[in-house]
């Protein structure tokens, strides 16, 4: 008698929930994403890989140089405005120390590789989920129970759902009614994707001010993503992105000046930053688990959001490998729900540091950073960029992962 092929259906076509898609149709799953917008998305600008993320994307078997066209070493340093370095990148002592520097690559080619990487068909664009209904057995068991996934173009059964829609998840506002939500940080964040033709010896920077922030990451296609933030009002956005730009970093170091002068104000993306309030008090409900910014948004300022949900992706996947569901999803809330929360608050304590705006805390600041040793400051991310581990199977049957064939 043939082996029934399990249903997976995933909500969201980001990062995460394409690689936990990929993942799982890997391990013998069926997929389907839902994705409400009507098409893939040619919006973006670049993200950068850490090394934890590169080594959940092998666990994987994704290749995302191969898949993306290429990828750049981005080992950020950290300048002054008035371009005196704080703290130069090593890239050859991340490499040694973790197996590899972190990665640059353009974010819509990566989104596109993910999704080369699925069936055809897998991916339903223009297909937003209203509700999912966890179900439960005639016992109330809601963990033995097929949730229904609801689409205006039918319901869909499942025998687990990966909810990875994002940040404003509609999804863990239903289901976790008394979580306390989003919690805004008091910044801005403009980001946008420039040529870089006639610049040559850009260096993957981030430049701290006060209260202001410039980052650099050249990508491989000889173009260089930017991005910038600054503390502001909520809600604020200026009529004329580039003059705002340039009104706020156009005296600092070079190239920032060079860089703003190419932007094209209807190619800038602008957010305000938030991250989750408070953790979840759990990954999953009956059989849907939480993954992401869904799970556990957090402010960019480690650069581990989207690699979180890559971990998340590799370590659902691996879990649910297994056999048992319930079993699967509790094991994924054991194995990822402290180190994510761990990140969250990282990162935000972070942010705080990096937009300090009093000339005295500012001075002291820089002042650390330029005192601590490389070596000290390389051990302080051993638990970020070396903490990614595959936790023992939920149950036996571990099943190999096929390389990636994309690219």
């Amino acid at each position: 008698m043939a082996e029934t092929v399990r249903h997976a259906v995933v909500v969201g076509a980001g990062i995460g929930g394409l690689a936990a898609a990929v993942a799982l149709h890997r391990r013998g799953w069926r997929v389907t994403v839902c994705e409400r917008s009507p098409g893939p998305s040619a919006t973006g600008a670049g993200i950068v890989l850490a090394p934890n993320a590169l080594r959940a994307l092998d666990a994987i078997g994704f290749d995302p140089t191969r898949a993306t066209g290429g990828a750049v070493p981005a080992a950020m340093g950290l300048r002054r405005p008035g371009g005196d370095w704080l703290k130069r990148a090593d890239t050859a002592a991340l490499a040694a120390r973790y197996g590899s520097p972190p990665l640059a690559v353009y974010r819509p080619a990566l989104v596109a590789g993910l999704a080369a990487a699925l069936p055809d068909g897998a991916i339903r664009y223009g297909t937003p989920v209203t509700a999912v209904d966890a179900g439960r057995t005639p016992h109330g068991d809601r963990a033995a129970a097929t949730p229904l996934v609801r689409t205006p173009e039918g319901d869909l059964a499942a025998d687990v759902v990966v909810a990875a829609d994002g940040i404003h998840s509609a999804l863990r506002r239903r289901h976790f009614p008394g979580h306390p939500g989003l919690r805004r940080t008091g910044e801005t964040a403009w980001r946008t994707v420039l040529p870089a033709d006639g610049l040559f010896g850009l260096d993957a920077a981030e430049t701290w001010g006060r209260g202001e922030r410039f980052g650099v990451v050249p990508l491989a296609d000889g173009r260089v993503y930017v991005y910038a933030t600054a503390v502001v009002e909520r809600g604020y956005r200026p009529e004329d992105p580039r003059a705002e730009l340039l009104g706020r970093f156009g005296a600092w170091h070079s190239p920032v000046p060079e860089l703003l002068a190419r932007t094209d104000p209807a190619d800038v993306l602008q957010h305000d930053l938030y991250d989750l309030a408070a953790p979840l008090p759990c990954r999953y409900r009956g059989r849907i688990a939480w993954l992401g910014d869904a799970a556990h948004a957090m402010t960019p300022d480690l650069g581990q959001g989207g690699c979180q949900a890559i971990e998340d992706a590799a370590v659902l996947a691996h879990l649910l490998a297994g056999g048992d569901v319930p079993e699967a999803l509790a094991a994924y809330h054991r194995a990822r729900h402290a180190r994510a929360d761990a990140v969250r608050v990282r990162a935000r304590r972070a942010g705080r540091v990096a937009t300090l705006a009093h000339p005295v805390a500012v001075a002291a600041r820089d002042l650390a950073v330029r005192a601590t040793p490389p070596r000290i400051a390389r051990r302080a991310m051993d638990d970020l960029f070396g903490g990614f581990r595959l936790p023992p199977e939920a149950r036996t049957g571990r099943r190999d992962v096929p390389r990636d064939r994309t690219g």
